[in-house]
């Protein structure tokens, strides 16, 4: 098969439809993304998923207000940083540090509205592209391994999955992410408790007047509301 060939394929799969899967799959899709995010032996593996698409929202962002974006860097505990370049100040840089918490949520929203309209290979392909931009922008072996891991997966499920499997997997995806948004800025209150500092919401609160604690919340309220309508958008017919 040529690479012709190949991307032929993958641009007449990304732009399908597919049957809207039973309510039961979409539940029970729901249900194992609570059961994976809520248990420690679990959390860590799809936090590093999370972390990826927290780092690739302050890069997205980055470039789109104009910073030059200069790497990404992913690391075995699960934390990332992104470093770009631009205005230490002003709209684009807090924009850019706020993007990063958001970007889980707002990514399960964007495949909610996807699944709802029958697009589960839309969604897969979209996650495929995204972890190659990435890879252009990785500084580190770590990272690299890490989205060639989870992009070799994804992608091998969208190019050999059945259309039940793919359905299954991009459901469980979106579910992740809008159910896995929150707790990251939850853990983020205990451990400024420890009196650690130094996360986006600190930086943040040193360009802004609002203290550190209040980005925390905004965060959190904007991942729940994405959560609820993401949820709404997934199970219309269970909510």
């Amino acid at each position: 098969m040529t690479v012709g060939e190949v991307l032929s394929r993958v641009w007449a799969d990304a732009t399908s439809r597919q049957p809207l899967p039973d309510p039961t799959l979409v539940l029970a899709t729901g249900l194992l993304a609570v059961v994976v995010v809520l248990l420690p032996s679990t959390w860590r593996r799809v936090r590093l998923g999370i972390t990826i698409v927290h780092e690739a929202g302050h890069a997205v962002t980055a470039v789109l207000v104009g910073r030059r974006l200069q790497g990404i860097r992913l690391h075995a505990d699960t934390s990332g940083v992104t470093v770009s370049r631009g205005r230490p100040r002003g709209p684009g840089m807090v924009l850019m540090l706020a993007s990063g918490y958001l970007a889980p949520a707002a990514l399960g929203l964007v495949a909610a509205l996807l699944l709802a309209d029958g697009r589960p290979l839309t969604l897969l392909w979209l996650l495929v592209l995204l972890g190659l931009a990435m890879l252009v922008w990785v500084r580190n072996g770590y990272a690299a391994l890490a989205l060639l891991g989870v992009g070799g997966v994804v992608a091998a499920i969208g190019w050999w999955g059945t259309a039940a499997v793919q359905s299954a997997a991009a459901y469980a995806i979106a579910w992740v992410l809008l159910v896995a948004a929150p707790r990251p800025l939850l853990e983020l209150v205990a451990v400024r408790r420890s009196g650690r500092r130094g996360s986006d919401p600190d930086q943040l609160a040193a360009i802004t007047p609002l203290p550190a604690m209040v980005w925390v919340l905004l965060l959190l309220a904007a991942s729940l509301a994405g959560l609820v309508v993401g949820a709404g958008r997934l199970a219309p017919r269970l909510l």
